[in-house]
């Protein structure tokens, strides 16, 4: 499960990575992003791509605070299939938080990309009315199988688009899971694991203190 990440860049360098067209709210950094919160998202619309902001987890289709789905699963579901094909986005990244667990002690780690390298997840969108029919864009990451660096925490991990594949899945004219599963291969490129604060546990810590590196001696915590 992915469960917290990071999107700790500029407004310039993110507008930059994806090829913005239009911002639609105050972008700001952020930390250390729980479900249930606002998060980036990148659509297109008209031809363009699109900053928002979504929710992350979808209520209340595919089960309560749905933040991980699988494309094969969702196309086994017919109620779903026109989200596949409609409704798909690109979640910005640039560190995906778990937790190492050595004995009965833990420690929280952040994975990257490259030299912090900004990433896309492939992802989907719904709309949805709470009973006052106010309207809430959701979201949620599609996953893939796990690589090594990640085998350690899961079996499955963020489905990370090439730009080529970024390209192909906002493309309104790509439809059908069989034409959109060859976009969500497992990442094969490297990635660094380091430790962070533990307080990333926190989900109203949202600072800086986050994505550093931080001494293990000062890292472990009990394991639940």
């Amino acid at each position: 499960m992915c469960r917290r990440y990071s999107i700790s860049a500029s407004l310039d360098e993110v507008n930059g990575y994806f090829g913005i067209s239009r911002v639609m709210y105050y972008y700001k950094s952020r930390y250390n992003i729980s479900p249930t919160q606002s998060v980036p998202v990148v659509v297109q619309e008209g031809g363009e791509r699109v900053l928002d902001e979504y929710r992350w987890g979808l209520v209340p289709y595919w089960g309560k605070d749905a933040v991980n789905a699988d494309l094969i699963t969702v196309d086994q579901n017919p109620t779903y299939r026109r989200a596949i094909d409609t409704r798909r986005c690109v979640i910005p990244c640039n560190g995906l938080y778990y937790w190492r667990t050595v004995g009965k002690r833990s420690y929280a780690v952040r994975t990257v990309v490259g030299n912090n390298e900004i990433f896309g997840m492939a992802g989907l969108y719904e709309t949805w009315r709470d009973a006052r029919g106010v309207e809430m864009r959701t979201c949620t990451v599609l996953m893939t199988e796990a690589n090594e660096a990640i085998r350690e925490f899961d079996t499955r991990m963020p489905a990370l688009l090439s730009e080529e594949s970024m390209e192909k899945w906002l493309d309104p004219e790509v439809k059908g899971v069989h034409a959109l599963q060859p976009l969500l291969g497992t990442y094969r490129g490297s990635m660094r694991i380091y430790p962070v604060t533990p307080l990333i546990a926190d989900d109203s810590h949202d600072h800086q203190q986050c994505i550093e590196e931080m001494d293990l001696k000062r890292a472990w915590v009990k394991s639940i």
